[in-house]
């Protein structure tokens, strides 16, 4: 019963991290616009995320550290500053929208303009990570997130042509309505939604609030391969359920209203009400996440006393960096900006600072000094080392793709 608990955190850090407010909207309008010539991208980014995460996760079982705590040791400060102001600065950026994907979500499910749920949302966040254990927190957000399971049923409930959307899958091609650096440009920003560096800052920390040591690797792997590729099969749900629907009506998704209108179609207002559920705890667990991991790239960096084992008088420059954060976040939201093309330009950075935070995840996990006999294996490299390229790659080309394409206009 305990190892079945831990899963959770796997879940939570799954639905919040694959399926939070830019994977609900990118993938919808992945499907919507290219059907499933995509999918091969979600496959390649829950194999990295597993080998990401895995890594992550070993690190802080047998060193005891979190993933700011080794940049820091093993590159310095001056190097690991520029890593932390990268990550840091993309991971505000995801707040902001992830509070914002709340509020689009409450305004699905009640019909009160989103302005007006932003402080409602931000506020409800920082009561649940000062008040609510850690546990129960995964618990309850990664549960209720998994009523998205909604979006693959209602992919039967619609009864596709599976033998079309099989050849989609298997044979990719680029659309005749849309470029091929169009096409590239998607690929990259499925993969960043994929990796996103959060997820690894919050699944490491979240190790170490747990305690987990060396006894607790089976768990972490459980985790990791239970976790993500449930995300995974959740955002290609989301990407076939519009491909169904959307893209033969020549609808390119926009809005998060668009993207609940296959769910509707195949499961009726019954999948409707399950699905916003869904959503705004998907949406809602990853605002937790992200705020989280701002204050533990901050306080790992620096030094400072952090985590929710702590009480928050013990930790108060945690707590108030994560204050700061969904301030920062409530502002910029109340300028108009629109979360979701916020979280569409974040999750692109993602892959381009990625290396930043691999790359020294990867070397901590071949050093004796800190992990002993849990170094990686050489099958294990072997595939690091392949992401590592398909990083590198990513990340150099990302700006070009997006200035070309208009931000996949």
């Amino acid at each position: 019963m305990k190892r079945l608990l831990g899963v959770a955190l796997g879940v939570l850090t799954a639905i919040g991290g694959f399926v939070d407010i830019g994977d609900l909207v990118t993938n919808a309008v992945v499907g919507s616009r290219f059907g499933l010539s995509l999918v091969w991208v979600v496959g390649v980014g829950v194999v990295g995320i597993c080998l990401f995460a895995n890594m992550s996760g070993r690190v802080a079982a047998a060193s005891g550290r979190a993933t700011f705590e080794v940049i820091r040791e093993r590159l310095g400060a001056r190097a690991g500053l520029a890593n932390l102001a990268a990550s840091f600065l993309i991971n505000l950026m995801t707040v902001t929208a992830e509070i914002g994907g709340v509020a689009l979500a409450l305004q699905l499910a009640s019909s009160v303009y989103y302005l007006l749920w932003i402080p409602v949302a931000a506020f409800a966040v920082w009561l649940v990570i000062w008040r609510v254990k850690f546990s129960v927190m995964e618990n309850v957000t990664g549960l209720l997130g998994l009523t998205l399971v909604t979006f693959a049923v209602a992919l039967f409930l619609l009864k596709p042509d599976w033998g079309s959307l099989a050849n989609q899958v298997l044979a990719p091609a680029v659309p005749a309505q849309e470029t091929a650096p169009t096409y590239w440009y998607y690929a990259i920003a499925l993969f960043g939604a994929a990796m996103t560096p959060y997820e690894v800052f919050f699944f490491s920390s979240g190790a170490v609030e747990e305690g987990w040591t060396v006894k607790d690797l089976g768990q972490s792997r459980i985790n990791v391969l239970v976790g993500f590729p449930l995300g995974g099969l959740l955002s290609v749900s989301i990407a076939a359920v519009s491909a169904v629907v959307l893209l033969p009506a020549g609808i390119a998704v926009t809005s998060l209203s668009q993207v609940v209108l296959p769910v509707a179609e195949g499961a009726g207002k019954v999948g409707l009400a399950f699905v916003l559920v869904g959503m705004v705890a998907a949406t809602f667990g990853a605002a937790l996440e992200t705020t989280l991991s701002s204050g533990y790239t901050l306080a790992q960096f620096f030094g400072w006393s952090w985590g929710k084992f702590r009480r928050p008088a013990q930790a108060a420059r945690f707590h108030l960096a994560m204050i700061i954060c969904l301030l920062v976040g409530i502002g910029v939201l109340a300028t108009g900006a629109d979360p979701v093309l916020v979280t569409e330009y974040s999750v692109v950075f993602s892959a381009i600072a990625l290396p930043l935070t691999y790359l020294p995840i990867l070397i901590v996990a071949n050093d004796p000094q800190y992990m002993g006999e849990h170094v990686n294996g050489r099958p294990v490299n072997v595939l690091a080392m392949i992401y590592l390229l398909i990083i590198l790659v990513a990340s150099v080309a990302a700006i070009p793709l997006m200035i070309v394409t208009g931000a996949g206009a």
